[in-house]
């Protein structure tokens, strides 16, 4: 958009930009940078332009931008062209991701590397690798407390190990997801020791105040992220002499976005981390990044800005790289980290689908499928350039932050129900056989989150030690039902390392004084490489959950309705430990798949006259078995734990 005041501007900047960034060959980035400008300089003027170094700052944003372009690698220019062009490319149903911790599962970068043949056995083709920039041998809250944002954590590898990793899974169409932290840097952090020094500029990055006077005012409405093990939002710093604002732990210091001279920094090192190949940005903690007194200091409208201008400036040096937001949120709060627009994406194209991860945990618990149908009902419109991370468990816990009006309207109390779901994950109610492991308690509150791998979650722990082959066969199929949904959902489906060959609980974290106190480690496991091996043994449970998921994996991946363009509608029906909805073509509505899930151990039927299908079993096929399901007079029956995916033939 043209616009005289801020296209006047754009021409000053460029007339007193540096030698070295005018002559290079920039035609890409001019014409990105004129089309972007306006809104560039709009944001930026919101945000920054009540500071009297505001056109300063500005010249630095711009030959910021500039020499993340004339970083850029050849390739990935060409990679960014591509994509422009293609620019649905991400809502297909091709891409599956995993992600995991680089050590846990290879050692390091170079272990990695030679395990890449085994994400493609299994059809996976986006990779999320968990933090490796360099963090403290001790706490680093699982290296989200970065102590350098352009350095690989020694113990991963190095650079050149990482631009070998990336270049190799570019050259199979593998994409490379990495982590930037955008809300705090370790106490550890060059910036951080420079403001202990006393440096001014330094301690400007930061909120960082002489008494408690203002600490306290913000006490007053923001929550405690940690509560048992991290109290409070602020830490005494005894050399500074000033108490820091610390949100998540004593050793995060919170980055202070009200500077812009932050905001450009944190730039920067998104152009970096980009040029090196990644294909995929997880911004960390980012509905955290804009504080004020009186608030949660959580899901602030400046939050928003700052990422939409984070997402304008990227679209002008690498057009190509996708945004992840890591906001887990409450539903009409996360889809706002799409952006408000109608269409596009105007912050970040990809956004943790948390709530539906917590509904199918409530399914499983619950035995039906109430909660997740009310739940989905009220899940807002994404936008259409823009899909979910569907995913059944990550490195975090498990919350049960589902919204209280959904769970009164699928018949239970929210308090009692929210306990409920924690005493049977933790193995306290009759009849569960859950390991997980309690964390985050909060006294005050009573609230608590789960930790435990999946496997354990829901049961395969418990049957293995005691022989018990029913509880096994019963567990695998609530595995297998649970990636069924995340598969054919609509968005990006998300393994998590060592569920797909039923990795149990690693109680070795205990006997680390730095994690002990941290329960999620137990879902954190160091693979098992002989235990992966079984993979391909016959009758081991590790066979017959990756070659499952594999197929299904493979099934999913042909179908074209499951490519994720808004093209979903839910079936209430009568049953309900029913789960039904249907994946459909929006340009012939009588081309569809209909997804059915029985989250009951026992078999249930569903009348498909109530879904206007037509009779006759031998006009529906499974996809994912091939098969004719089973079907009298018009009644479907669906196996205890099983799942449909029902097309015409």
């Amino acid at each position: 958009m043209y616009e005289q005041v801020s296209h006047a501007l754009l021409n000053d900047i460029l007339n007193q930009i540096k030698p070295e960034i005018s002559k290079q060959d920039l035609r890409y980035f001019y014409t990105r940078l004129g089309a972007n400008f306006y809104v560039i300089h709009s944001l930026f003027e919101r945000l920054y332009g009540h500071r009297p170094d505001f056109l300063h700052q500005m010249q630095r944003l711009v030959e910021t931008m500039a020499r993340g372009y004339i970083n850029r690698p050849e390739k990935l220019r060409q990679l960014d062209l591509e994509r422009e062009k293609d620019y649905n490319w991400f809502l297909s149903q091709q891409w599956v991701g995993m992600a995991l911790y680089c050590d846990g599962f290879a050692d390091d970068l170079k272990g990695l590397r030679s395990r890449i043949g085994y994400f493609q056995e299994l059809g996976v083709n986006m990779v999320h690798i968990m933090p490796i920039m360099r963090c403290p041998e001790g706490s680093s809250d699982g290296g989200y407390a970065v102590s350098d944002f352009r350095a690989i954590d020694p113990r991963m590898g190095t650079l050149e190990d990482l631009n070998a990793l990336a270049g190799e899974m570019r050259d199979r169409d593998i994409l490379l997801v990495l982590d930037v932290v955008l809300n705090h840097t370790s106490d550890e952090h060059l910036w951080a020791r420079m403001a202990r020094s006393g440096d001014p500029i330094y301690r400007d990055y930061y909120y960082t105040f002489e008494t408690r006077n203002v600490p306290d005012m913000f006490e007053r409405s923001m929550p405690e992220i940690f509560p048992e093990t991290a109290p409070g939002n602020f830490t005494w710093s005894e050399e500074m002499g000033r108490w820091v604002m610390t949100v998540f732990h004593d050793y995060q210091w919170d980055l202070n976005y009200s500077n812009p001279a932050v905001f450009i920094e944190i730039l920067d090192i998104i152009l970096y981390w980009a040029n090196q190949g990644a294909d995929v940005l997880r911004l960390d903690a980012v509905a955290f990044l804009w504080k004020k007194i009186g608030t949660s200091c959580q899901n602030e409208h400046e939050a928003h800005l700052i990422l939409q201008l984070l997402k304008d400036c990227s679209q002008v040096t690498m057009p190509g790289v996708l945004f992840v937001a890591e906001a887990i949120v409450a539903p009409m709060e996360v889809i706002k980290y799409f952006g408000e627009d109608t269409i596009v994406a105007k912050e970040c194209e990809i956004a943790y689908n948390a709530t539906f991860m917590a509904l199918l945990w409530d399914a499983v618990a619950t035995k039906n499928a109430n909660l997740l149908n009310q739940g989905i009902k009220s899940l807002p419109a994404k936008l259409d350039r823009a899909t979910w991370l569907n995913y059944v468990r990550c490195h975090d816990d498990i919350g049960l932050g589902l919204d209280d009006a959904d769970i009164a309207a699928a018949g239970y109390e929210p308090h009692s129900h929210r306990r409920f779901l924690l005493d049977y994950y933790l193995g306290n109610f009759e009849g569960s056989y859950a390991r997980g492991l309690a964390f985050g308690n909060n006294k005050k509150t009573g609230d608590a989150r789960i930790s435990g791998t999946l496997a354990s979650l829901v049961g395969l722990q418990h049957a293995l030690e005691c022989g018990d082959d029913k509880g096994t066969d019963k567990a695998i199929r609530v595995i297998l039902l649970l990636h069924s949904m995340i598969l054919s959902f609509g968005g990006i489906p998300l393994l998590y390392y060592g569920d797909e060959i039923g990795t149990l609980n690693d109680d070795t974290y205990l006997s680390d004084p730095v994690k002990a106190g941290d329960s999620r480690w137990a879902h954190r496991p160091k693979i098992d490489w002989e235990k992966a091996d079984r993979r391909h043994t016959a009758g081991t449970v590790e066979y017959t959950i990756f070659s499952s998921l594999k197929r299904m994996i493979a099934v999913s991946k042909e179908v074209d309705l499951f490519a994720d363009f808004n093209n979903r509608e839910l079936f209430e029906v009568g049953n309900p430990h029913l789960f039904v909805f249907s994946r459909y073509n929006p340009r012939k509505r009588n081309e569809f798949v209909l997804i059915v899930a029985n989250f009951d151990g026992s078999a249930q039927s569903l009348d498909l006259n109530d879904l206007k299908m037509q009779s006759g079993h031998d006009q529906l096929i499974d996809l994912h078995t091939g098969r004719s399901p089973e079907i009298f007079k018009n009644t479907l029956v669906v196996p205890g734990f099983g799942f449909y995916w029902l097309s015409r033939m």
